[in-house]
């Protein structure tokens, strides 16, 4: 059972009780930056702030009456169950949704909300996978219907109306398409219709490089569970691709890239800064590509999913740090200073730079010993200064350890 270009069609008219014709607006931002003209279809502003309603709607809808009576079940990181509570509290239907606790609470507060008395909201594991996990045993045991967040025909024939509307809206079809890719859902429906609509436009699927199971599963020539992932982009970090999209990427002809997830949250800071949008991590997946990522030809016609703006506000400390980070801007060091007086004063007049800045420092006294350890933050004011500061550093004669990205201590800071 696959999708097909004309169950995505078919699907419009069902979903359409409860979705957005979402806006399709031209990024000036991004067209200067590419020279290209690029367009945002703006998925955040559906009802569940997701393209997720799409395929979760199309899915109950189609229930019997029978199925309908026995309640739904499902697992997501947050957009899929927002778009399951929705459908549940518009059909009636009731709905049991399992998240993990990685969830940001902003997302469980507006599941809650969608669902109303229709919907119980579940916490269960670390990742959507272990959610999924136990989403599947609850159905097994009541009864109920497992509504999957994309790897489903149904799921998949929902997510793809986004490429119609798209079409439609631009008048013509893109030269290049850009999507973002968890479990394969929307890039599966998009890739179902534009083979067989307009084979000549260039699909693009983008993955966070913490969670790239498409491209391992297209590596591997089959869905594989990747060892780890990195939940940040929870949107779209799934560790295994679905097995009902995975074919329809691979024989679309679809490119996989991957952005770094430091990237995704420079893009959430310019897309905010700049564009005046919200976005959330997997919301900025696609536009984070075009920064050098995407080989483009100038004057072509680009369009961007911006799938998801379900960002919950007490992020954006973590998402500025990583940012900085990314950037080459934020750097942390374990320093030795000497138990004399005048030691930090030292440093900060002969090692800081004109324009460094110090974001955090944290000295513990030891009395019994000559040297005292502190933890030291430094923000640059350009990635270029780090090679001064480095060799300042080593003239110096303080013990000095760089906290290195990827140690235990540095992720114990970000």
């Amino acid at each position: 059972m696959t999708t097909t270009a004309d169950d995505v069609e078919s699907s419009l008219p069902r979903i359409a009780p409860v979705i957005e014709t979402t806006p399709l607006v031209r990024s000036t931002r991004l067209s200067q930056l590419t020279g290209c003209e690029v367009w945002l279809k703006r998925e955040d502003l559906q009802p569940v702030r997701s393209y997720k309603i799409r395929g979760a709607y199309n899915f109950i809808v189609q229930l019997d009456d029978d199925a309908q009576a026995r309640g739904v079940v499902c697992a997501s990181a947050g957009n899929h169950a927002q778009g399951v509570a929705l459908a549940c509290s518009t059909l009636g239907v009731r709905g049991r949704i399992f998240v993990p606790g990685t969830t940001p609470r902003q997302k469980r507060d507006r599941i809650a909300a969608l669902g109303g008395d229709n919907v119980e909201v579940i916490v269960s594991g670390d990742s959507y996978d272990e959610a999924f996990v136990a989403a599947t045993l609850d159905a097994t045991e009541t009864g109920a219907v497992l509504v999957p967040a994309f790897d489903d025909p149904r799921t998949i024939a929902g997510q793809g109306t986004v490429a119609v509307e798209i079409v439609e809206q631009l008048g013509s079809a893109p030269d290049v398409l850009v999507v973002p890719v968890g479990g394969g859902g929307l890039i599966a429906g998009v890739s179902a219709w534009m083979s067989e609509r307009h084979p000549g436009t260039r699909l693009v699927g983008v993955e966070p490089a913490g969670a790239a199971s498409m491209a391992a599963a297209l590596d591997a020539g089959a869905p594989v569970p990747l060892a780890a992932t990195d939940p940040f982009v929870d949107g779209a970090a799934v560790a295994t691709a679905g097995s009902y999209t995975f074919p329809l990427v691979r024989d679309g002809g679809a490119q996989l890239i991957t952005v770094d997830e430091g990237h995704v949250c420079t893009e959430m800071l310019r897309l905010y800064q700049s564009d005046g949008i919200i976005a959330e991590p997997a919301g900025a997946l696609a536009t984070a590509a075009l920064d050098n990522r995407i080989d483009l030809t100038p004057g072509s016609t680009v369009v961007c999913v911006l799938s998801g703006g379900n960002n919950d506000i007490s992020r954006y400390g973590e998402v500025l740090e990583r940012s900085l980070i990314h950037q080459g801007l934020k750097h942390y060091f374990l320093v030795s200073f000497p138990q004399e007086p005048g030691a930090l004063r030292r440093f900060l007049d002969e090692i800081l730079g004109p324009d460094d800045d110090i974001t955090l420092f944290d000295y513990v006294k030891r009395n019994n010993r000559d040297t005292g350890p502190a933890l030291i933050g430094v923000e640059l004011a350009r990635a270029s200064d780090l090679d001064g500061l480095l060799a300042r550093l080593d003239d110096s004669s303080l013990g000095v350890e760089r906290v290195e990205p990827g140690s235990t201590l540095f992720h114990y800071l970000v």
